[in-house]
């Protein structure tokens, strides 16, 4: 029997915290990840104001004490003085992944000029993949589809299950298969 994919949505917004607005973009990665999973996966979502130790809390907890494989943040990865989740991720991660900022941005950059402000980083705490997006639903579904096909070779090289994309979405790229 195949393990069940866990994934933890960590949304960061001190505006959605405070309830001053709907959180968009934790349910934009979970829509997401339905039109583009043909595996089963369950979802763990977290919605944290932009304090470093309240992202590091959410990731420690979804990755240690929840399980998840696979872990998304969104939000906090700009310039501004409060977007530290890019900081958060590096320091609960023992090993960085940056070819997955770098496709984001290359990508991001080509529809809108300020994407090249945006942050984001990715890295490997145990056997999770945290990745970081940014806050813009729009932004989201750019950032993951410049990254997706790689996703699934990722998670069973850091020891997270086989997942299988819809084949109508993406080719995965299995270099082993």
């Amino acid at each position: 029997m195949s393990q069940v994919l866990k994934v933890g949505i960590v949304t960061v917004s001190d505006r959605a915290f405070r309830g001053e607005y709907e959180d968009r973009s934790g349910p934009a990665i979970q829509i997401y990840l339905s039109e583009m999973l043909a595996s089963p996966f369950e979802i763990h979502a977290r919605l944290v104001d932009d304090q470093q130790w309240r992202i590091i809390d959410a990731l420690c907890e979804l990755v240690d004490r929840v399980g998840c494989h696979f872990v998304v943040t969104t939000g906090g990865t700009g310039p501004a003085p409060r977007d530290v989740t890019p900081e958060a991720t590096t320091q609960v991660c023992s090993r960085m992944m940056p070819g997955f900022g770098e496709q984001m941005r290359r990508v991001s950059v080509q529809k809108v000029p300020t994407a090249i402000l945006s942050r984001q980083v990715a890295g490997i705490r145990d056997q999770s993949f945290i990745l970081n997006l940014p806050g813009s639903p729009k932004a989201i579904a750019e950032c993951l589809d410049a990254v997706f096909p790689a996703i699934p070779d990722c998670l069973e090289h850091v020891g997270g299950p086989r997942i299988e994309i819809l084949p109508e979405k993406f080719k995965v790229y299995r270099p082993h298969d």
